[in-house]
């Protein structure tokens, strides 16, 4: 037996390494496009001052339309309040988006947190991950992921819903039937195992066309 659990805690530990590597490589894609627009600020500023010298008004104006354009795409993300739930929340936006699927945010976390970084690591990008998943099923127009995030008293409140392809799953135990493969199904155990050794509560809804799942840590 206790070498069947020393397996198994092997298994869980490399998979959670892996997870985070991912994460992480996602999060220095994203932040490559605002470290390459830092470096071109110089550059800009030189060519608007060029185009005001000529007196050239309609070239500022369009190339500050430009700007405006590119720095858009930059500064669509979100700011909760908590550096590593940014991260995570937007590599994975960046993710979904890349996958033509429509992300609705909505995150604020105030106060410092005392769940741990790899543990909230771990429950957001396995969320993501299954709700990606599951809208890639979807024609492109069907696509959507709600998110939020806020605290309630002392505990953070997380809440995923996706749609879904499939109808209403049936429950097995503590978990949905839910997609095949053995990444998904290690996701779900991963995110229960969590959640229970934060003394915390999770609640999975599932209907047609939609799946939802809710989250409190408690914070105390």
């Amino acid at each position: 037996m206790g070498l069947f659990s020393k397996k198994i805690e092997k298994q869980i530990a490399s998979y959670q390494h892996e997870l985070i590597e991912t994460h992480y490589r996602e999060v220095d894609n994203m932040y490559r496009q605002i470290r390459g627009w830092r470096h071109d600020y110089r550059n800009h500023i030189q060519t608007m001052k060029a185009y005001a010298a000529n007196g050239d008004l309609d070239a500022i104006k369009n190339y500050l339309d430009l700007l405006d354009e590119d720095l858009t795409t930059v500064d669509a993300v979100i700011k909760t309040g908590n550096p590593m739930t940014d991260a995570i929340l937007n590599s994975k936006i960046s993710l979904a988006k890349a996958k033509g699927i429509e992300v609705i945010a909505d995150a604020h976390i105030p106060v410092k947190l005392m769940s741990s970084e790899i543990d909230l690591c771990c429950i957001i990008g396995n969320l993501f991950d299954n709700a990606i998943e599951a809208s890639v099923k979807l024609p492109e127009n069907h696509r959507l992921i709600r998110v939020y995030m806020d605290m309630r008293n002392t505990q953070l409140y997380i809440s995923f819903t996706n749609f879904t392809a499939g109808k209403k799953m049936k429950k097995e135990g503590a978990l949905f039937r839910s997609t095949k493969g053995e990444g998904h199904g290690f996701g779900l155990v991963r995110i229960d195992a969590i959640v229970e050794r934060l003394d915390g509560y999770i609640s999975r809804n599932s209907e047609d066309g939609a799946f939802t799942t809710e989250i409190l840590l408690p914070q105390v």
